[in-house]
């Protein structure tokens, strides 16, 4: 840890235990924007995509004689075909399905729903499809009142799958708040998640990395030194946390000889699991964390 003045003008630390103990103090219980929740623009996109074929099969809703018009719909508009799945929350077009195995033998049977001219056969599978997979029963009984209202709650269950990347991005859109308004204040320049050709071709500046992969979170030019950010959050401990603090050290060993390496990170989770952590803190320079972005801490390091 690079300790300084800073830190006993502003948090009253004066110790490097007096440090890291202001920052397990003050970590924050989460990085959660109203964004984290869904992405609306998203799951309206993919439900406009089908809507049509959507207001179609509407018909069919509260039908008594859904065998009947149902066959007659795929014969009048084929193209209706394709969203079945999509009404089970599955994006895929074909299907082997296992219908028998109780008899130890195990039985399939295929089904593809990106036939544009089914025959008969084929509608009968459809037909079955529906049965077996609960839509029908849905449908008919008047369930629903709309497959695109339906369609919508789908696709916002589907979102939540994103929510660990939108998560991930959240923590990155917060520090480069800060990161942004240093750079404007003081006329730098910032690359995110760059690697190192992009930092040689916008910078002309060769930076080691550790594995091929490495895509720094972000990087920093000043008038004299370029600056690199890793930034994390974690809400949960764990390995995870271990093995990330070790990481950061090594890194640290690659990047110090030449360049300043700055550790963001915050999170709760770091209380359960705060002794890699602290051996982080003392190895490398700077580890920092939300409370100490808000205290102004960039305009002391940069």
């Amino acid at each position: 840890m690079k300790y300084l003045e800073f830190y006993d003008q502003t948090f009253g630390a004066k110790t490097e235990d007096e440090v890291f103990n202001y920052l397990i103090q003050n970590l924050k219980p989460s990085d959660i924007s109203w964004s984290y929740f869904v992405n609306w623009e998203k799951v309206h996109r993919n439900v406009r995509e089908f809507e049509i074929c959507l207001n179609i099969l509407n018909y069919l809703i509260g039908k008594k004689n859904f065998d009947e018009e149902f066959v007659r719909l795929i014969q009048e508009e084929p193209k209706i075909i394709k969203i079945l799945p999509a009404l089970l929350a599955n994006r895929d077009s074909k299907f082997d399905i296992l219908i028998d195995h109780k008899n130890k033998l195990l039985k399939y049977e295929e089904y593809d729903f990106s036939i544009k001219q089914p025959n008969k056969n084929d509608m009968k599978k459809y037909l079955h499809f529906m049965e077996e997979s609960g839509l029908k029963d849905l449908i008919c009984e008047g369930k629903i009142k709309s497959l695109v209202d339906y369609s919508i709650g789908i696709e916002v269950g589907l979102d939540s799958n994103g929510r660990k990347n939108r998560s991930g991005h959240s923590m990155e859109n917060i520090a480069e708040v800060f990161i942004k308004d240093i750079c404007r204040k003081k006329g730098y320049e910032y690359l995110k998640e760059a690697n190192a050709q992009k930092i040689k071709d916008k910078f002309d500046i060769v930076v080691p990395v550790d594995k091929s992969s490495r895509r720094y979170d972000y990087v920093l030019k000043t008038d004299k030194e370029l600056i690199i950010f890793e930034v994390n959050f974690y809400n949960g401990s764990g390995s995870k946390l271990k093995s990330t603090a070790g990481e950061y050290r090594n890194l640290y060993d690659i990047l110090s000889h030449q360049f300043k390496f700055i550790w963001i990170t915050d999170g709760l989770g770091w209380r359960k699991t705060s002794r890699p952590l602290y051996e982080t803190f003392k190895h490398i320079d700077y580890v920092i964390s939300l409370a100490m972005l808000e205290a102004g801490i960039l305009e002391v390091i940069i």
